[in-house]
């Protein structure tokens, strides 16, 4: 268990990597963006970008409408 800053919130995660970590957050695989430690990462590196204890990672998703 990794604890991971969250879009500013502590959160606890198994995850080893940005998409497991995805995945484990129910997010969509579309419309999404992620940045570790201030860093975006491309979704093709999602699988090969690590994850560890006190990382900070923020998520956003896009929303319809205007």
């Amino acid at each position: 268990m990794i604890e991971i800053a969250l879009n500013g919130a502590w959160v606890s995660s198994k995850a080893m990597n940005v998409a497991e970590f995805v995945r484990e957050r129910s997010l969509p695989q579309a419309g999404v963006a992620v940045a570790v430690n201030g860093s975006v990462v491309p979704k093709s590196e999602w699988v090969s970008t690590p994850l560890r204890t006190s990382d900070r990672v923020e998520i956003v998703t896009a929303a319809a409408g205007g």
